[in-house]
């Protein structure tokens, strides 16, 4: 009874010292970024811990001759554990949200921002898939005959034979696909790619998938190791601006120089879509029938190069139609037809005598 009454009352003022430390940590770190976060994420886990391990100093210096001692030792053991991985995963958590708010991707210019969250989310994910490895085998380790297990699991890093390796495959392909996308970088948070022949935005980066945010908001779930191993198109690798392509055809008698000063003018009026770079009008190619004129137009970004895009082939169309309608696209032909030569057939023909042979 009185192992027990001690137990209570070092919960219970553990319990309330945890409290006290936790709310003077974050009233002293709420002057500094980092502390703040750090200390919010390390609140509970904190409170949880201490009267964790007060209570396994008692059951420790209890005499062991005392019913279900083992028992009461084993299961704090476990929960101290299971406590210090889930204040390490909090922990990786709290710098995953510093680093977010510190690095914000809504502005203007985020390529820094987005390779640095890049980074830290997929190695942070990756770093806390082995803290919960390590806490695992931890855990299988407190039991005597699952000790040999556990030690395996944490040195072989979760491989504990050939059978697990060989289903934990996918897992650690991906995990390494992941590594490889944190250091190399071939895509990033807010990347514009083409993948699957669909466009799209890299909205999130997981331990093993990338959401890829469709254009009418559908969502594209590729797994990691899809980036390392296929092709696939990044639109903003270096940089987020854009040169797009405007299509037209029409006839042959369309002066040029004019519908050059149009698209000079059109771009100039819009000069939130349009950067300044490339303005261009050049004829690509030609038939039988008309030709075809390609505008070249620059944007700072994918989405603004769309609507220029847009923008521009409607106002040349309208232009061509006001200014130059018969050099639309035509088709020519020769309707003119030979008249026929009427034959009389009120006259016989004219038919030559019959020779006769000579005598």
């Amino acid at each position: 009874m009185r192992t027990l009454a001690a137990a209570l009352f070092v919960v219970l003022v553990l319990s309330l010292f945890g409290r006290l430390l936790t709310a003077l940590m974050l009233r002293l770190a709420r002057a500094f970024l980092f502390t703040r976060e750090l200390s919010e994420q390390l609140e509970k886990p904190i409170r949880l811990l201490l009267p964790l391990i007060g209570l396994q100093g008692v059951w420790t210096s209890a005499s062991d001759d005392l019913l279900l001692i083992d028992g009461a030792r084993h299961i704090t053991t476990l929960l101290i554990i299971a406590t210090l991985t889930w204040l390490v995963m909090r922990l990786l958590r709290g710098l995953q949200q510093f680093i977010l708010l510190r690095n914000p991707v809504d502005v203007v210019d985020n390529l820094r921002a987005r390779q640095i969250q890049t980074q830290s989310r997929v190695l942070l994910r990756t770093l806390a898939f082995f803290v919960l490895l390590v806490g695992a085998a931890a855990m299988l380790m407190t039991f005597p005959g699952a000790r040999q297990f556990g030690a395996s699991l944490l040195a072989s890093a979760g491989l504990a034979g050939l059978a697990v390796g060989f289903a934990a495959r996918p897992v650690l392909a991906n995990l390494i696909a992941g590594v490889q996308i944190a250091m190399t970088q071939p895509i990033r948070l807010d990347d514009v790619v083409i993948v699957e022949n669909e466009w799209g935005r890299i909205e999130e980066i997981t331990g093993t998938y990338v959401v890829v945010r469709i254009w009418d908001d559908r969502r594209l779930v590729v797994p990691l190791q899809y980036f390392i191993e296929k092709p696939f198109q990044n639109w903003t690798r270096r940089g987020s601006s854009l040169i797009g392509t405007v299509f037209l055809w029409a006839d042959y008698s369309l002066p040029l120089e004019p519908l050059r000063e149009e698209l000079r003018r059109l771009c100039k009026e819009v000069p939130e879509l349009w950067d300044g770079r490339v303005c261009v009008l050049q004829v690509t190619d030609t038939s039988e029938k008309s030709i075809q004129l390609r505008a070249l137009v620059s944007s700072p970004d994918s989405s603004r190069n769309w609507d220029l895009r847009c923008h521009i082939r409607e106002n040349l169309l309208g232009f061509i139609q006001r200014q130059y309608p018969h050099s639309l696209p035509q088709v020519r032909a020769d309707l003119s037809v030979g008249h026929k030569q009427r034959v009389d057939t009120s006259q016989p023909e004219h038919v030559e005598p019959e020779r006769q042979p000579p005598v």
